[in-house]
C-alpha cells in the first residue's frame, strides 16, 4: 500500500459529500434580505430566485451559457474515488438545466500540512477522468491551503433558451420521475461506522460516479417542463423547491421510490446523517407524511445524496419517452414517483 492510498479521507471530515451542505433553514437565512435581487440583468434567466441548480445568462436567441458551483469534502476514504464523486456532483447541476457541459474550473483547498501530494494528486486525477467521460476540459481553477480537504467544479455548459429546464415551470398534472435510486447519504454514514459491506461500496461508488447525462436529452421532450438533481437537501427537500417555485403540490407513494437495497436495511437498524435530521428540522413543516410512514423512511426522504439522480416533472403523454431516455443511457432504476397537482407548495408522502 502506498502512502497515498493509507491516508483515510473521510476522517478529515465532519459531514462527508452533500451531506455537509449548510442546512436549507440556515441557507434561507443568510441570503434572506439580500439587495442582489435588484440587480439582475434582463439577459440574466436564472438567478437566485426559485434555489434552481445552476445561473443562466442568455448570449443570442438561441444560446445560454450555464453556471454552476460544487465542493465538498471527502465522502470516500480512496483519494481518486473522490475527485470522481465529486466531479460528477459538480457537472450534474448542468445537465439538470437541459445543458450540456462544455468545460470546468478546478476549487481545491488541501491541509498540505498533513495529506502527501501523491493523495492530492489522486483527487485531482479523479476528477479529471470523469471531466473526460464528460467530453470536457478542466480548463483552469483555484486552490488554498486549509485545515480540511474540498474539491469541486465551477461547471459551464450551453443551452438552447427554449429547451432550458428550470425547476420552476412545472404544471399542475406533471408526473414525477426520479432517475437514481435513493439512499447514498445512508451508505456513507454507514461506511464512517465501519458497518457497509464492500458491495454496498461498489453500489455507493456507481450511482455517485454515473453521470446525469439523460439531461441533454430530456431538453429536446417539450412535456418535460421542470428539473432537477436530488443532492443534499434530500429527495423532499429538492421536490419542495419544485413546489415553491411553480405553486404545486406534490404526492409521492414511498413504494414507487427507487431505492438502494443495503441502504433500506441499514435506515432500518437506524442509521442516518446528521444533515437528514437539519434538512427535516428546515423544511418538515411543509412535509405532509401519511400514517404508517416510519421514522427510517422519513430519513429516506430527506437522506442528503451526493450526485443524486435527475427529478423530471413532465406531462402524463410523455412519461413512456422519458423513461426510455433514462433507460437508453443506463439508468435502468429510473422510476415514476408521483405527481404534482394544484394546491398549497408542499410533499405529501404516503
Amino acid at each position: 500500500m502506498n502512502q497515498s492510498s493509507a491516508v483515510r479521507l473521510t476522517r478529515f471530515s465532519h459531514g462527508g459529500g452533500c451531506g455537509c451542505k449548510i442546512a436549507p433553514g440556515v441557507l434561507r437565512d443568510l441570503l434572506a434580505g439580500s439587495d442582489v435581487v435588484r440587480m439582475m440583468p434582463e439577459a440574466l434567466l436564472v438567478g437566485t430566485e426559485t434555489s434552481d441548480d445552476a445561473a443562466v445568462y442568455q448570449l443570442t436567441d438561441e444560446l445560454a451559457l450555464v453556471a454552476t458551483t460544487d465542493f465538498f469534502t471527502p465522502i470516500v476514504d480512496d483519494a481518486r474515488d473522490f475527485g470522481r464523486i465529486a466531479a460528477t456532483n459538480a457537472i450534474s447541476d448542468v445537465y439538470a438545466m437541459g445543458a450540456r457541459p462544455i468545460m470546468a474550473l478546478a476549487i481545491v483547498g488541501m491541509p498540505l500540512d498533513k495529506l502527501p501530494l501523491d493523495t492530492i494528486r489522486d483527487i485531482l486525477a479523479g476528477g479529471e477522468e470523469i471531466c473526460a467521460r464528460a467530453g470536457i476540459p478542466v480548463a483552469g481553477g483555484h486552490s488554498i491551503d486549509v485545515l480540511e480537504p474540498i474539491y469541486g467544479l465551477v461547471a459551464l455548459g450551453i443551452v438552447d433558451p427554449r429547451k432550458l429546464k428550470r425547476n420552476s415551470d412545472a404544471r399542475a398534472g406533471d408526473v414525477l420521475v426520479l432517475g437514481k435510486p435513493l439512499g447514498v447519504g445512508i451508505l456513507s454514514a454507514a461506511l464512517k461506522k465501519d458497518v457497509l459491506s464492500a458491495h454496498g461500496l461498489r453500489t455507493m461508488m456507481d450511482w455517485t460516479t454515473r453521470l446525469n447525462t439523460p439531461g441533454i436529452r430530456l431538453a429536446d421532450i417539450p412535456g418535460v417542463h421542470a428539473m432537477t438533481d436530488v443532492t443534499g437537501f434530500g429527495l423532499a427537500g429538492h421536490l419542495l423547491e419544485i413546489c415553491r417555485g411553480s405553486a404545486l403540490r406534490a404526492q409521492v407513494a414511498f413504494d414507487d421510490l427507487p431505492l438502494i437495497g443495503e441502504a433500506v436495511a441499514h435506515a432500518r437498524d437506524g442509521i442516518a446523517t446528521g444533515a437528514s435530521a437539519r434538512n427535516w428540522a428546515a423544511y418538515g413543516e411543509q412535509v405532509m407524511l401519511a400514517p404508517g410512514i416510519e421514522l427510517w423512511q422519513r430519513n429516506v426522504a430527506t437522506d442528503p445524496q451526493t450526485s443524486g439522480g435527475l427529478l423530471v416533472a413532465c406531462a402524463a403523454a410523455d412519461v413512456d419517452g422519458v423513461l426510455e431516455v433514462f433507460r437508453a443511457e443506463g439508468f435502468g432504476e429510473a422510476a415514476v414517483i408521483g405527481a404534482l397537482h394544484e394546491g398549497e407548495p408542499g410533499v405529501e408522502l404516503r
